[in-house]
């Protein structure tokens, strides 16, 4: 089912979504390093730390997750009174279209998750947290702030990640105020005994999560369809929204058929934080007066975007649409990208020492200067993406009548069907620049019809460290040339 146009229009009205969100508020951490030699103390990797990254975690991602998307979101936490809670909490300040009622408590440590990555690789990490339940003062004060919050808000999510502010009392309150306000519910479990959700309408555990809870299987379309009826006779639940890693997501609501969405298998870097991203997408869309299986549509492909970035991370708008048209172009071939997966693809390659080439053009008819052209390029790399012109900035560049012969989507596939092509990206502008400038690629190849001072982006990439290389260039073959032959041909009757 292609809901490429409906999903593009939902974005357009995500600014309007308003989404409350309560839950675990905890801080991510990440040192960043290189890992050289072994410790002489013990056979374990000695990491050379040389940037360290915090993001909010947590319930915190969940709300980044729909500011980043355009969406409103209203954050109801406890923090400690400590550094963390104060990070968490000039993080939470430095975000926009975000309100948040943020509860100080004494005595209680800020949960902090360090992990630590060398070369593309997470080596360890180290939880610092305090899973006991909050005081009843500060839930007493909690439930005040949503009893609030609930009358400018068109959903709520409930981000349970085990840490003590949902406890029992807190959370059926919090329920039993969404529902007798009619605003709908999504809730994030990490317990087993799903009982405690009930009266939510979507609840979200993933594949592992459900299987643990019910005892079942979880491993295809029919277990995880099973699993989550057993969970919905028990409870008062809609719907369950089940995450399943590499296998998409599924939508099984209490009446009618099962939703079963694969995803674009994708080279995973991170899974941090991918569950909150699909919580935030859906929760937004829904706010945003979405049908659940579109919301679940356009969570399943934010998914798919989150795990290809590092760390805890968050998925734009701008990034949505852009996989909205890699998916629409061709939904079989995992060469045609967005610039964001594009970035994450190259961020990987990068990790692996792998060298990365870039190309730009029409393409419009492939003819043999284009083979020649790309088979030189690969020579120079080892991983090619290509660009082109999209149909409206080929128009503007005034190839002639008629052009492009074939639309954009036609060309994307052509090219992602060469075996030197890695990547194909569509960019809109009339140059590539602001695309070389967001690629960073290491080596830009152009045509031996340019003149290496003239090659559009040259400059930037040897500014910082690039190379730029020219290929060697077929005299008589151009889409040009060929389509006039072709006219020519035409108008003598051949």
């Amino acid at each position: 089912m292609n809901d490429s146009s409906a999903m593009i229009r939902l974005l357009d009205q995500f600014h309007a979504g308003r989404v409350t969100c309560l839950g675990d508020l905890m801080l991510d951490r990440y040192v960043h390093g290189r890992v050289e030699r072994i410790s002489a103390e013990a056979p374990i990797p000695i990491i050379r730390a040389v940037r360290d990254d915090a993001m909010l975690g947590g319930v915190g991602n969940v709300v980044r997750n729909i500011a980043a998307a355009g969406g409103q979101a209203h954050l109801l936490a406890v923090h400690g009174n400590d550094d963390a809670g104060a990070e968490v909490a000039d993080l939470v300040g430095a975000m926009g279209r975000v309100q948040a009622d943020l509860l100080v408590a004494e005595g209680r440590s800020t949960t902090v998750k360090t992990r630590y990555i060398a070369d593309g690789q997470q080596l360890l990490r180290a939880d610092r947290e305090t899973t006991t339940p909050i005081n009843a003062a500060h839930g007493t004060a909690l439930l005040a702030h949503l009893d609030r919050a609930l009358e400018h808000t068109d959903v709520l999510v409930l981000s349970d990640y085990d840490k003590g502010v949902l406890n029992d009392d807190v959370l059926a309150a919090a329920i039993q105020q969404a529902r007798a306000a009619k605003i709908p519910i999504i809730a994030d479990p990490k317990r087993t005994d799903l009982t405690a959700y009930s009266g939510v309408d979507y609840l979200k555990p993933n594949r592992v999560e459900l299987a643990a809870a019910t005892g079942l299987p979880c491993d295809n379309d029919e277990q995880v369809t099973q699993a989550a009826r057993a969970v919905m006779s028990k409870c008062d639940i809609g719907a369950m929204l089940v995450s399943r890693s590499e296998q998409g997501i599924s939508l099984i609501p209490r009446d009618g058929a099962p939703i079963h969405l694969p995803t674009r298998p994708p080279e995973v870097f991170d899974v941090s934080g991918a569950g909150d991203t699909v919580v935030a997408i859906f929760a937004l869309a829904l706010a945003a007066g979405a049908e659940p299986g579109l919301c679940a549509r356009l969570a399943n492909l934010a998914a798919a975007i989150v795990v290809g970035k590092v760390g805890t991370a968050a998925v734009t708008a701008d990034e949505l649409a852009n996989g909205i048209l890699s998916a629409d172009l061709n939904q079989s071939e995992d060469k045609v990208v967005s610039a964001a997966l594009a970035v994450a693809d190259m961020e990987r390659w990068r990790a692996r020492g792998l060298k990365i080439g870039f190309t730009n053009g029409c393409f419009d008819l492939l003819h043999p200067g284009h083979i020649s052209l790309l088979n030189e390029a690969k020579s120079h790399c080892d991983r090619l993406v290509v660009a082109i012109n999209d149909d409206a900035s080929v128009r503007r560049l005034e190839k002639g009548e008629g052009r492009p012969v074939q639309s954009e989507a036609a060309r994307a596939l052509v090219l992602a069907s060469l075996a030197m092509v890695d990547r194909v990206l569509i960019f809109s502008d009339d140059t590539p620049i602001p695309l070389i400038e967001q690629l960073r690629p290491d080596v830009l190849i152009k045509g031996g019809d340019y003149d290496i001072a003239g090659v559009v982006g040259g400059d930037i990439v040897r500014a910082y460290g690039g190379e730029v290389k020219l290929a060697g260039f077929l005299d008589g073959h151009s889409s040009t040339a060929v389509i006039a032959r072709m006219g020519k041909s035409s108008n003598n009757g051949d």
